[in-house]
C-alpha cells in the first residue's frame, strides 16, 4: 500500500472526524478508501451509461437466429469455464 499525506483546513478535519464516528469507520484511511471506492463506482456507472446511450444511437437491427445462437454459445462457454470449489 501507498501512503498519502494531505493538508486540510480545521473545519474539514472536524467534518471528517464526525463522519468517521457517525458512520462507524475505524480510521481516516478507511473513510477515504470508502470515498474513493464510491467515486470509482460512480465513474464506472457514468461510463456504462455513456456506452449504453451510444448503443441506442447506433443503427437498430433485428436480432437474427444467428445472433441468439452466438449469445447462447458465449454463455455456455463462460459457464463451462467456471470452476466450482468444494
Amino acid at each position: 500500500m501507498t501512503s498519502l499525506n494531505i493538508t486540510l483546513p480545521d473545519e474539514m478535519k472536524a467534518f471528517i472526524d464526525d463522519q468517521i464516528s457517525s458512520q462507524g469507520f475505524a480510521s481516516v484511511s478507511e473513510y477515504f478508501q470508502n470515498l474513493l471506492r464510491e467515486a470509482q463506482a460512480k465513474n464506472a456507472r457514468r461510463a456504462l451509461e455513456v456506452k449504453l446511450l451510444e448503443g441506442l444511437k447506433g443503427p437498430i437491427t433485428e436480432m437474427t437466429p444467428e445472433d441468439w445462437d452466438s449469445i447462447e454459445q458465449e454463455a455456455n462457454d463462460r459457464h463451462a469455464n467456471v470452476k466450482i470449489g468444494k
